[in-house]
């Protein structure tokens, strides 16, 4: 039977000469199928874009299915959908600024984690108990990286403390 050419784009096989080849990969399916596999990995804006430059396809409001399918020159999206892309993309683009900010020069934890520490130093050094009950209420909430916040199911021993402190009753009994 001879080689036989298998192409992942189009999911067909056929025998492998020169002429078939040729004919294949020049051919209007091999081209259809090649460009629908690169469209499923493009980012969600290219996608708007695209979407909201097209008009509706009169076909697909009406009866629910059009002969053209993704080829097609209109678009296939209700408002719904676009919605909810408009949204997706949104998301998108505040999770890049945020993740942006993290690596921000002075906001990361390691900065953090030493500040606090000649923070509580300082605090020690003082001695007094009022007062270092006062400068920890007065730390705000803005002080811990925001990329404690982000992070979702931390166990408990990572959460980040509330603003006041933990607040522990005297007579506990530890063991």
């Amino acid at each position: 039977m001879g080689r036989r050419y298998y192409c992942d784009y189009c999911d067909r096989s056929f025998q492998d000469n020169m002429h078939n080849r040729k004919k294949h990969l020049n051919g209007v399916q091999h081209h259809r199928s090649k460009k629908a596999w690169y469209d499923h990995f493009r980012d969600s804006a290219a996608i708007l874009n695209d979407e909201q430059a097209k008009k509706p396809c009169r076909k697909f409001l009406q009866r629910g299915i059009c002969d053209f399918g993704p080829g097609c020159r209109f678009s296939h999206m209700s408002e719904e959908d676009l919605y909810n892309l408009k949204r997706h993309v949104e998301d998108e683009r505040q999770h890049r600024e945020d993740s942006l900010d993290r690596r921000k020069k002075g906001r990361s934890i390691e900065e953090w984690l030493a500040r606090r520490e000649k923070r509580r130093g300082a605090l020690g050094s003082k001695g007094d108990l009022k007062d270092k009950e006062d400068s920890e209420e007065e730390q705000s909430e803005s002080d811990i990286p925001p990329q404690l916040f982000s992070i979702p199911d931390l166990p408990p021993s990572l959460i980040p403390p509330p603003p006041g402190g933990w607040k522990v009753k005297v007579n506990t009994e530890w063991g």
